[in-house]
């Protein structure tokens, strides 16, 4: 394998995960601390979560296509693999399954918000699975890295 295809190999984790921690954990509390505006602060790190649903979506591809080319049927024996799978998938779910439930309770709401609406529950009980597989896929990035750097010892 190149050691092109090999360092974006390890650029492509630590773009996906560090995206993962740097939106999720630094600034979308920002936005929701530093903003007046809720719904505001809301729709700016919504649309910052899709950004890093589609990083995922690229650097997993990679990933997953750097393991079958590098290890060839072996790599469907890796840990890596796995993790970096169950990784999109939770990615694919939360963005392509939730995301627009979240939306349509939002629009359902209108012209209220939904946080002051007969939706509120249903909403924040959408937003709290949301968030844990956010936090599951935050974690199994984490696992990748450590991963990642035993096997380089």
């Amino acid at each position: 394998m190149s050691k092109l295809a090999e360092a974006l190999y390890s650029v492509a984790i630590s773009l996906w995960v560090g995206g993962l921690f740097a939106i999720g954990y630094l600034a979308a509390p920002v936005l929701f601390h530093e903003l007046a505006d809720r719904t505001l602060a809301g729709n700016l790190a919504g649309a910052m979560f899709t950004f890093v649903a589609y990083a995922g979506f690229a650097c997993g591809g990679y990933l997953l296509l750097y393991l079958l080319f590098n290890r060839g049927w072996r790599a469907l024996k890796s840990g890596v693999f796995w993790i970096v799978l169950a990784m999109l998938a939770l990615t694919f779910a939360g963005h392509f399954g939730i995301q627009p439930i979240l939306a349509q309770l939002k629009a359902d709401a209108l012209p209220r918000q939904v946080m002051e609406s007969a939706l509120r529950d249903r909403f924040a009980a959408w937003h709290g699975i949301s968030s844990g597989f956010y936090l599951l896929q935050s974690l199994l990035g984490l696992w990748l890295v450590v991963w990642q750097e035993r096997a380089k010892r």
